[in-house]
C-alpha cells in the first residue's frame, strides 16, 4: 500500500476489511510505502490489525520526485491548462509523482523485491465478499500474470500523446509483443489509435515479473524519456494496462468476478447470485459498474472470446 501518515484512518478501513475478508486465513505480509518516514503511531496502529508480517518503507527520492531534467516551465503550463479544463488532479504534482512511481518503481523497492506477487490496496476502499481461496496460487497455477475487477475509459486529455509513444516503441521493438495479446482491447483499429480502455489499477493482483521483465522495463524507460508523466498526466492505470495488454497473452489476464470491490465512485459486485451468497457478499449487483456505459468490461469479454 502506498499511503501517507495523514491517511491512517482510511488505510485502516481498507486493511481491516481485507484482513477480515481474506488475509486472516492466509497471513500474507503487508508492505507500506511512503515518501516520508512513517510515524510511530501509524506503524503501531497498522501493525495491531494485521495477522501476518508487516514492513514499512521509505521511497527513494529519485523514484518519487519530479526528475531534474523535466522542463518545469512546460510542465507548469500543462498543469495550468488542465486546471482550466477541470481535469481531475490536473494541477497536482504529487499525483503525477504517484502515477510515475506506480508505473515504474514500486516493484523495485527493496522491501518489494523479495516478492513475486502483489495485491495492490489503497486507503478507503472496500471488499464486499469473502475470498476463501488463494488468488496468488490461482494465478500461479493457471498461468495468469495480471488480475483486475474494474475496467473503464481514461480521460483523453491526460494521455494526449501516450499512444504515439506506445506506437513508437512497438515499431522499434516488435519482438516484445506477446502472441495473442490484447491489442484489440486497447484499440478499435488494430493499434492505429488508443480507445482509452484500461484496467483500474487501484485494484491489481499481479506477477511483478511482468513489470521487471525486459519488455516492460524497456517500455517504461521509453515512456519515462518522453516526460509525459509530468507534461501531461499519464496514469499508471493506462500504462500498466497497455503493458499487460501487449506483453502478456490475453488469456494471462484475469477478471476477478468473484471479488467484490469498491473504490468510490465505482464498485464491482460478483454477477453470480450463488457466489454472492456463498461468499457472504454485501454489495448490490445492480450498483455494479460492470456494464455501465463507461465500463470497458464488454469490450474485454469480446476480446477474450475472439
Amino acid at each position: 500500500m502506498l499511503v501517507r501518515n495523514s491517511e491512517l484512518e482510511s488505510a485502516l478501513t481498507s486493511v481491516k476489511e481485507l484482513e477480515e475478508r481474506f488475509n486472516k486465513r492466509f497471513g500474507y505480509p503487508w508492505v507500506f510505502l511512503n515518501e516520508v518516514p512513517f510515524t510511530q503511531e501509524f506503524k503501531e496502529q497498522m501493525s495491531s490489525v494485521i495477522s501476518g508480517p508487516v514492513s514499512f518503507g521509505l521511497i527513494p527520492a529519485e523514484h518519487w520526485y519530479q526528475p531534474d531534467w523535466i522542463d518545469e516551465e512546460k510542465a507548469a503550463a500543462s498543469r495550468a491548462q488542465m486546471v482550466a479544463e477541470n481535469v481531475v488532479y490536473g494541477g497536482s504534482v504529487s499525483y503525477r509523482n504517484m502515477c510515475r512511481f506506480n508505473s515504474g518503481f514500486f516493484y523495485r523497492h527493496p522491501l518489494v523485491l523479495r516478492y513475486k506477487w502483489y495485491w495492490r490496496v489503497e486507503p478507503n476502499v472496500h471488499f464486499h465478499c469473502d475470498t476463501d481461496y488463494d488468488p496468488f496460487l490461482f494465478m500461479e497455477e493457471n498461468d495468469k500474470v495480471y488480475g483486475f475487477t474494474i475496467s473503464l475509459y481514461e480521460w483523453p486529455k491526460t494521455v494526449a500523446t501516450l499512444w504515439d509513444a506506445v506506437k513508437e516503441f512497438i515499431i522499434a521493438n516488435p519482438q516484445y509483443l506477446a502472441p495473442n495479446n490484447s491489442m484489440n482491447y486497447l484499440s478499435h483499429n488494430g493499434g492505429a489509435d488508443y480507445n482509452m480502455c484500461h484496467f483500474w489499477s487501484n485494484f491489481e493482483i499481479a506477477n511483478m515479473e511482468l513489470w521487471r521483465g525486459e519488455a516492460y522495463s524497456s517500455f517504461f524507460e521509453h515512456l519515462e524519456s518522453k516526460g509525459g508523466f509530468y507534461y501531461e498526466r499519464w496514469g499508471d492505470a493506462p500504462v500498466h494496462s497497455i503493458g499487460a495488454g501487449l506483453f502478456a497473452r490475453k488469456d494471462q489476464i484475469h477478471f476477478f468476478d468473484d471479488i467484490g470491490y469498491q473504490h468510490d465512485p465505482f464498485q464491482h459486485c460478483p454477477r453470480d447470485a450463488n457466489v454472492r451468497r456463498e461468499r457472504n457478499c454485501t454489495c448490490n449487483p445492480f450498483a455494479s459498474f460492470d456494464y455501465n456505459a463507461y465500463s470497458c468490461l464488454r469490450k474485454w469479454e469480446e476480446v477474450l472470446r475472439s
